[in-house]
């Protein structure tokens, strides 16, 4: 009952937010259009936004089928990107009314220091929009729509990042030694084999040394797998391929019918990570061995430093012993962890891989900047930092989760080089 009350006030708010854009826009742009125009306008807005609504009533009665799973996520995106692109709009528009509010109100009171009988210009005349700002939010609006439809063609769009680091205690043995990190494959959101399969092929190409994946194989339930780990399980290194668990793979954001099932998927999940022949590393650490020479090799479950993620791991366990090793690795996938324990108490942790954040899956990377909405509640959201004679690197995420696409951050496959 409590969601359906919360359905119907989403509706009446975008209906809310829809008017003001008609009213704003037919004020101003249609000002002194002719009728036909003006009537013309009204009925393909009026139009577009029923449309809409229709369709937000209607998808959540698709079909459970993976198919219909895809198309639900499609159609509620465009549906976002339009209520995006209009509240974008009517930021520019509600600022173009402050001023006409603020110009009326000076009017008002320099008219009440005129003598008795004057009239103001603010007083004789309605003041009128600004055809600047209303194009000027109509393109901001239309901007963003289209960069989140665009969005939609590129979450297979894989690219590598290469990275070469350097650190004084690495062991002469491994000096070229090669790593690849992957993040977040969320196969629930899948529904293209062969565009995954592709990226499974440019991992390969590469031939490194050793395979991670730090964590959210699922979106919440092990069986999001079942169509995917015959091309998951392609991944073979010649020291092995190293996982461990995300956020998502616990189940906490899925409705379950008893603990006892929330567990049982959790332990489902567990074999499946051996099945496709992966080392799946639960608070414990192991040597990774080369030209008679060892590093560690850590991996702890989900620990976060955000109070709204649950935190599972323990990293004193999954350092008891590992002193032994002279350069050390740690994967854990909430990059805040970083901050919270690893570089407080843990200094002698050379490397920390984290994912978890996709980069939002929206933002700029080019030359001179870097932007996400993301940095504004993770400090530590995507590429390399570092601290002290500490590293961290945060993939940016193979797969994707909610909206179906990505504008500007794209899914990441990470190449290391240590020197």
């Amino acid at each position: 009952m409590r969601n359906t009350s919360m359905w119907w006030i989403m509706i009446l708010v975008m209906l809310i937010i829809d008017l003001y854009i008609f009213i704003a826009i037919r004020s101003s742009l249609f000002a002194y259009a002719s009728n036909r125009n003006r009537t013309l306008f009204s009925i393909i807005y009026w139009s577009i936004t029923l449309l809409s609504l229709g369709v937000v009533l209607i998808v959540p009665n698709l079909p459970a089928t993976e198919a219909g799973r895809f198309r639900r996520s499609i159609l509620y995106t465009i549906i976002f990107a339009l209520f995006l692109g209009k509240i974008l709009a009517a930021v520019f528009f509600l600022f173009d009314d402050i001023r006409r509010l603020a110009q009326w109100v000076g009017g008002k009171l320099f008219s009440s220091n005129n003598e008795v009988g004057e009239v103001s210009g603010a007083d004789s005349e309605t003041i009128s929009r600004s055809n600047f700002l209303t194009w000027l939010g109509i393109a901001a609006g239309g901007t963003i729509f289209s960069s989140l439809i665009y969005g939609l063609s590129n979450k297979y769009n894989y690219k590598i990042k290469r990275v070469t680091l350097s650190f004084p205690n690495l062991p002469d043995a491994f000096k070229g030694f090669r790593m690849i990190q992957i993040s977040d494959i969320h196969s629930g959101s899948f529904n293209n084999k062969a565009a995954v399969n592709k990226g499974i092929d440019m991992i390969l190409k590469e031939n490194a040394d050793v395979i991670v994946f730090t964590g959210d194989l699922v979106n919440n339930i092990a069986t999001e797998m079942d169509a995917y780990t015959d091309i998951f399980s392609r991944l073979k290194a010649p020291m092995g391929v190293f996982s461990t668990l995300g956020n998502h793979d616990y189940g906490d954001y899925h409705n379950w019918r008893s603990p006892q099932e929330k567990a049982a998927n959790l332990e489902q999940l567990k074999r499946i990570h051996g099945q496709i022949g992966w080392r799946l590393l639960l608070d414990e650490h192991l040597p990774l061995e080369k030209n008679g020479a060892q590093i560690g090799l850590i991996g702890v479950q989900n620990i976060s430093g955000k109070i709204r993620f649950h935190s599972y791991g323990n990293m004193a366990k999954a350092m008891q012993g590992a002193e032994k090793y002279p350069f050390k690795i740690l994967l854990s996938h909430d990059p805040s962890h970083w901050d919270a324990e690893v570089n407080k108490k843990y200094p002698d942790v050379d490397l920390m891989l984290s994912g978890h954040t996709h980069g939002m899956q929206f933002g700029v990377e080019i030359p001179g900047l870097k932007w996400s909405p993301v940095q504004y509640v993770y400090k530590q959201w995507a590429g390399l930092y570092e601290k002290g004679k500490q590293k961290l690197y945060v993939n940016r995420g193979y797969g994707f989760i909610g909206y179906p696409g990505r504008v500007g951050i794209l899914p990441e496959i990470t190449v290391f080089e240590f020197k």
